[in-house]
């Protein structure tokens, strides 16, 4: 089948490869996307970013992370894990791949689990639960501290040691429940109720604030504090809640349901013990630390922003195209110059041709082998027969002429 030779579009390399970038970097679905796969050939080089391969049975992508976003990793990537990726579609031009560029990255499973994370966010705030004028203040100096967290865990140790270093007059109740697990959400429901009733505990007083904290996990450990039950106990109680559950770069639904969020347990006994003008400037301190990494981290991503549009600029820039239509222009001069010498150089043996052409036919030229050309004197013509030679006549050989004379 012959291809048409008019409908047909032709493209260089470049033109086609930037077609398609472009095709793909303005597919909205491609740009903010969700991945589910296996990771393998996993390199992470000097410079911290991360590159590897998404596969599964059928298929295989290229994905690599730059360095800011490979900061905020909870966790090691290994060869043959399973995650899930976010981030979006782009085209490594040098070598015409097209690969995701990730930006963040959780074990498989974790996506089913943040989509309901949002659903009852979204809806827990439609019901005024995350009210900013449902938050109270937490007192300066409380003189009784209730605690909800695992009665063995490390979380209790360590809230345990930071109250009784920073505040050691607070009398501390706690009320154990598991953190984790299919029994743990009523539990925590049953301990908030307790620390808030005062007829269960005889001489019982009502504690000033209420400590609900855990140790970090996965989403899944940490989910207890995602049910809708746990967050509506927590809005409902009597006593303010600091919510201190996970690391700092976790979040619960707890956290917003609760008058204070604390990044870690240990924070959120630091939080219930403000009283002295060093934990003060502990804190001040704490703000500042998570302001300049917030800062850094924001730089560093500005900076790969930057660079980001300056190789995109650096691909549409005036100066390329210049360079381009200069290399175009000494191309055209070269073989301009070489289709003028082919020409001369053609026309050359053309006239060469038609020279040796005429020589051969020209009539002086077979005076050299002997012949004669005989003229009449009186009128110059050629005599040719008998009858013309008469009177005086010119024989002219190869090297001059003579006269005669015919009798």
């Amino acid at each position: 089948m012959q291809p048409s030779l008019f409908s047909s579009v032709h493209l260089t390399v470049s033109q086609l490869t930037f077609h398609i970038r472009k095709q793909l970097e303005n597919d909205p679905t491609l740009q903010d996307v969700w991945v589910e796969g296996e990771i393998s050939n996993l390199s992470r080089p000097a410079s911290g970013h991360i590159y590897f391969t998404l596969k599964d049975k059928n298929a295989s992508l290229k994905c690599m992370m730059w360095k800011p976003d490979a900061a905020r990793l909870r966790f090691a990537l290994q060869d043959g894990m399973a995650i899930e990726a976010h981030g979006r579609i782009t085209v490594y031009e040098p070598q015409g791949t097209y690969q995701l560029a990730v930006n963040i990255i959780q074990p498989k499973g974790e996506g089913a689990l943040y989509q309901e994370f949002l659903r009852l966010k979204a809806m827990l705030e439609s019901d005024g639960l995350f009210d900013i004028d449902r938050k109270r203040p937490i007192p300066e100096l409380p003189r009784v501290i209730g605690i909800i967290t695992s009665g063995t865990g490390a979380a209790l140790r360590d809230m345990l040691n930071t109250l009784r270093r920073r505040l050691p007059l607070a009398k501390v109740i706690l009320a154990p429940s598991p953190v984790q697990g299919a029994d743990a959400p009523l539990a925590l429901v049953q301990a908030l109720q307790s620390l808030n009733s005062q007829s269960l505990i005889p001489n019982y007083l009502m504690p000033d604030v209420i400590l609900l904290a855990r140790g970090g996990g996965s989403i899944e450990d940490l989910w207890a504090f995602n049910d809708e039950r746990v967050v509506r106990a927590v809005a409902d109680s009597n006593a303010p809640v600091i919510c201190g559950v996970g690391h700092e770069t976790d979040f619960t639904l707890c956290d917003f349901a609760a008058d204070l969020r604390a990044p870690t347990p240990t924070a959120a006994a630091e939080l219930a013990s403000q009283t002295t003008v060093d934990d003060l400037q502990e804190l001040l301190t704490s703000y500042l630390s998570r302001l300049s990494f917030s800062t850094l981290n924001l730089v560093a991503e500005q900076k790969a922003f930057v660079s980001t549009l300056r190789s995109r600029l650096k691909y549409v820039s005036p100066e390329r195209r210049v360079q381009s239509e200069y290399q175009h222009l000494d191309e055209l001069s070269r073989r301009a110059s070489s289709a003028l010498t082919h020409r001369i150089q053609l026309q050359s043996n053309h006239v060469n041709g038609i020279s040796k052409r005429l020589l051969s036919l020209n009539p002086e030229g077979i005076l050299s082998r002997g012949y004669a050309i005989i003229t009449r004197k009186e009128d110059g013509k050629v005599v040719s027969k008998i009858a013309q030679a008469h009177g005086k006549m010119k024989v002219r050989v190869s090297d001059g002429e003579f006269e005669v004379r015919s009798e």
